[in-house]
């Protein structure tokens, strides 16, 4: 752990912008690798020389077409190499970065740059340039790029025709991209990040450039991560914790793998062979749902039995910092070898840890993959807070918490149990909604989380669930949402998602959906007459065993929190049936809405 002065002149001492930042990267690893990415089913490098080209080329396009300081630029695209290089050239331009998922929709588009009153958008493809053209007569919108391909309109420029522009510019104005970076100060905005919007319509959150300057510096602080380290990025950048990952390589200096494809993580990992990777917990309940289900039978089912039975006897002492000795130590070395061995090669035979965030991660799943060999730090933040407030120190990690505060971040717990969070990373507000800044953050710069949390002994937090989402039934007892469902996907690995109910009711219920992959496999062992999801989702055998895992998951909650009824539902929540946002995270209100025929059926009798 770095000395506390050490962190505090690392902080104290941050860039004064982004581009200020890759600047004094440039400096230090020019000729070492930056990135690299897919291109043809071949990964292609970028050294930090290369990347500064690249940036510069592209900020210089902005300001050919007259970009001014804090100007909008928005980027609807999934994560791909063409992202980084136009966030970063929108901030070294002096511009802001308007982050648009690929799969919001048309509507919401529009909503979003017409409130951001961008300027100009750069695009994936076609798709995603139709959704602006369809609706340029409400925008502010004078050109669009296009990352892959070039769409048929007077506006739409390739990425490779934009990156000449920016070219030609420099070689009329060699100084125009230093000079705006120089004009860039600390308080100028670089994001505007629209949160997910599972309460109603998004706010555009207002994330300077000292927020990622300073995420870099507290990460930095931290020292967790080395520049020796290699990262494995496939997390949305339109979503803050893919965005601060870029700002916290800029100022450590590490590789990072760029693919955004997420059926590809498994076998990327195989091959690129990372030190770190961060993802959302259902990833790893994915993989961890994958794995169990292919060794659930047979000899080789109860050697893998076997050899977690092992792990998890280690799990406490390895915590505690020591190693498993005598017989289990002779154990463990056998199950890693017959077991965990395979696993961790899986995930490339390197990883030094995984990071999880923005939603809770479930104690079962941290437990089962640590009894492996494989750590899972989980940590906390919100947009509004520029991604990592908190996170676990994998020299001293807690499960069950998402770790200490950051450098630099202050937090403490109302009176109503709501975490309070103040720092350099907080929002500087809501875009164009002083009414809606004023709600959360004060004056002095306490920004209300509406999660509700406590802090250990040893500044640990612990969140128990938000604020707004705690249901109360009739008895006037109140439930923590997050912490059944947690429960019932930690029983279960055929389980995707789960929307616990019961606000006013005698007891609680729920609406359960099924991991495609996970059932389906599962029909297949156990002689099912059909795998459709459909069919299975009203199969009464799989009615039984989804029963027998809510029981299971029951033991473990109080007996007012456990789930007395529910239902499977035919198909899992989605973006496109507005019951998720663009984040995965479930919206309550929708999904109750449209199946509250459902639910009150689960309350009749």
């Amino acid at each position: 752990m770095m000395p506390l002065e050490q962190q505090q002149e690392v902080l104290a001492n941050r860039p004064s912008s982004v581009g200020a930042m890759l600047q004094d990267r440039v400096a230090a690893s020019g000729p070492r690798e930056a990135f690299r990415y897919l291109d043809g089913g071949r990964w292609i490098s970028l050294t930090w020389n290369e990347t500064k080209t690249a940036v510069y080329e592209v900020a210089a396009g902005l300001l050919a077409l007259g970009l001014q300081l804090e100007d909008r630029v928005a980027i609807a695209s999934g994560t791909r190499m063409e992202w980084i290089l136009a966030d970063l050239g929108i901030m070294c331009a002096g511009g802001a970065t308007t982050t648009v998922y690929p799969t919001t929709q048309h509507e919401d588009v529009a909503y979003i740059l017409r409130d951001s009153e961008s300027k100009v958008v750069f695009a994936e493809d076609d798709f995603q340039v139709a959704k602006v053209v369809d609706h340029l007569d409400e925008l502010s919108v004078v050109k669009i790029v296009q990352f892959s391909g070039k769409a048929d309109h007077e506006l739409v420029v390739s990425w490779t025709e934009f990156r000449e522009l920016g070219r030609s510019h420099l070689v009329e104005q060699p100084g125009s991209v230093d000079n705006a970076i120089a004009a860039t100060r600390p308080d100028t905005l670089a994001t505007l990040i629209y949160t997910s919007g599972t309460t109603g319509r998004p706010k555009g959150v207002r994330l300077t450039q000292d927020a990622w300057t300073y995420e870099g510096a507290a990460v930095e602080a931290y020292d967790i991560i080395s520049p020796d380290d290699l990262q494995y990025l496939w997390l949305p950048l339109s979503h803050v914790f893919g965005k601060a990952l870029i700002a916290i390589q800029l100022k450590i200096g590490f590789t990072t793998a760029v693919d955004g494809v997420i059926e590809n993580i498994v076998d990327n990992l195989g091959v690129v062979k990372p030190t770190f990777m961060a993802g959302a917990p259902r990833i790893f309940e994915k993989v961890r749902a994958k794995v169990m289900t292919g060794a659930q039978s047979g000899v080789k089912g109860k050697i893998f039995n076997w050899a977690f039975s092992v792990g998890y006897k280690t799990i406490p002492g390895r915590l505690a910092g020591s190693e498993p000795a005598g017989l289990l130590g002779i154990q463990y070395a056998l199950a890693d070898k017959l077991v965990f061995s395979k696993l961790k090669a899986r995930m490339g035979g390197n990883i030094k840890f995984f990071v999880s965030g923005s939603a809770a991660l479930s104690r079962e799943v941290q437990e089962w993959f640590y009894a492996a060999g494989l750590l899972i730090l989980e940590g906390y933040g919100l947009t509004e807070t520029s991604a990592a407030t908190f996170v676990n120190d994998p020299r001293a990690t807690r499960f069950g918490t998402v770790g200490p505060a950051v450098p630099g971040t202050e937090v403490k717990i109302a009176d109503d149990g709501e975490i309070l969070v103040r720092g350099a990373g907080v929002m500087s507000g809501y875009h164009g909604n002083d009414e809606a800044t004023a709600e959360v953050l004060t004056a002095d710069g306490w920004f209300s989380t509406g999660d509700i949390g406590e802090l250990d002994d040893h500044g640990y937090l612990r969140i128990t669930d938000r604020k707004k989402d705690l249901i109360k039934t009739s008895g006037g007892k109140y439930v923590a949402p997050q912490k059944v469902e947690a429960a019932v996907k930690a029983a279960s690995p055929y389980v995707s998602q789960v929307l616990v109910h019961g606000e006013g009711r005698k007891y609680i219920s729920a609406l359960v959906t099924l991991d495609p992959e996970a059932i389906t496999t599962w029909a297949k062992e156990n002689g099912q007459e059909s795998a459709d999801l459909t069919a299975l989702s009203a199969s009464p055998a799989v009615k039984e065993l989804i029963n027998g895992q809510v029981a299971q998951a029951n033991r473990k909650l109080e007996r007012w929190e456990t789930i007395k009824k529910f239902e499977i539902l035919p198909q899992e929540f989605t973006v496109d049936g507005g019951e998720v946002t663009p984040s995965l995270k479930i919206r309550r209100k929708a999904v109750e809405k449209k199946y509250g025929d459902t639910l009150n059926t689960l309350y009749e009798d």
